[in-house]
């Protein structure tokens, strides 16, 4: 529950806009002058405030520093051609956030806060959209416990926090990436779904070991017998073989990414057969072999559509189709652009302007 749904709003006495230099946004690491600040106590979300972008201070007892419990969503905002405010899909990310909220025991956040608040963070932070096409304003919703005291256990108290950071492209190239066969990102029965810290701590050894050797990404394989393709780093995975879009199914190993299910309604609208099926190491390999590979990249916010040039495999590097006949994912791409340009109608209602 919220106590109440009035967002205070507290300006920033000495904007870092004309000082920023956007000819060179490295992703994540500039934000915008403001922050959305909320905090959970006595069973309500409380007060809601867009406060100065600064540091915080928390107690060396906090418990997430300790155990682990937080969580937090990606999406984007952009300026459409028409110079609004857009955002994509909010609504979809509210909802998985909440879903990652359940699974790590921790109070579901509302509409009003988590909407509401990025809403009224774009409007102060306007001026930071980057001018180039292919830019945007990447938003970080995330909340994590800030009961202090030692001691596995469910906090009694959140904090919850949107940041705003302006971006360019993720992937400025195609990737070349490794099938791992020996470390595991997620089990079944475990929170491979959910969009936690302790998901990607667990990743970052062997992605190590990835780009140590020239890589940029993994791609995660079952953790039963590492036959069957899973998810990327920062992505979910899709082939065409022959005619039909193939990508594994959702499970509780695999994260529910908000760009993979617009693919796969907008495959599904052009009529495109769409499989959503295990998925073997083997059959690429083999479908490669043959000629019936004729497509394979991953799907993200971040990185929208990526596509996948190399992938690694038992030491051995295994080039992929062309970039230049991919016909399918440079539609995909394109589409996914006009939509939230409004280039093209949104007929899925997955654009949220922001007024």
């Amino acid at each position: 529950m919220t106590e109440t749904f009035q967002i205070e709003i507290q300006r920033t006495a000495a904007s870092r806009l004309a000082q920023t230099d956007f000819s060179n946004l490295q992703f994540g690491k500039i934000f915008t002058d403001h922050m959305l600040v909320c905090d959970f106590e006595d069973g309500y979300w409380h007060n809601p405030q867009i406060v100065p972008f600064g540091d915080l201070s928390i107690s060396p007892a906090n418990v997430t520093l300790h155990y682990g419990q937080t969580i937090f969503e990606g999406l984007k905002a952009y300026k459409n051609d028409a110079g609004e405010i857009v955002v994509f899909r909010p609504q979809a990310h509210l909802d998985r956030f909440n879903r990652s909220a359940v699974r790590m025991c921790m109070p579901q956040i509302n509409e009003e806060v988590f909407i509401g608040g990025i809403t009224e963070l774009l409007k102060l932070d306007k001026n930071w959209f980057p001018a180039n096409e292919g830019s945007s304003l990447y938003i970080r919703p995330f909340m994590f416990a800030t009961d202090n005291t030692i001691g596995v256990h469910i906090s009694n108290r959140y904090k919850f926090i949107i940041l705003i950071n302006p971006v360019d492209k993720y992937y400025s190239e195609p990737l070349k990436v490794v099938i791992e066969n020996k470390y595991v990102r997620a089990a079944e029965g475990g929170i491979g779904f959910a969009k936690t810290a302790g998901n990607y701590a667990s990743s970052l050894y062997p992605t190590k070991l990835a780009v140590q050797k020239g890589y940029h990404q993994l791609i995660w394989t079952d953790h039963k017998e590492h036959k069957y393709i899973e998810e990327s780093g920062t992505m979910n995975i899709m082939a065409i073989i022959g005619d039909t879009l193939i990508t594994p199914p959702l499970s509780d190993s695999i994260l529910a990414g908000i760009t993979r299910d617009s693919v796969l309604i907008l495959a599904r609208d052009w009529g495109f057969k769409v499989d959503e099926r295990k998925v073997s190491v083997d059959e690429i390999f083999e479908a490669h072999e043959k000629g019936l590979l004729k497509d394979i990249f991953g799907t993200g916010t971040a990185a929208v559509i990526a596509h996948i040039s190399l992938i690694n495999y038992k030491g051995k590097d295994y080039i992929m189709p062309e970039i230049e006949s991919r016909e399918f994912s440079k539609r995909l791409g394109e589409s996914l652009l006009n939509i939230r340009l409004g280039r093209v109608k949104d007929t899925h209602g997955w654009i949220y302007k922001v007024d």
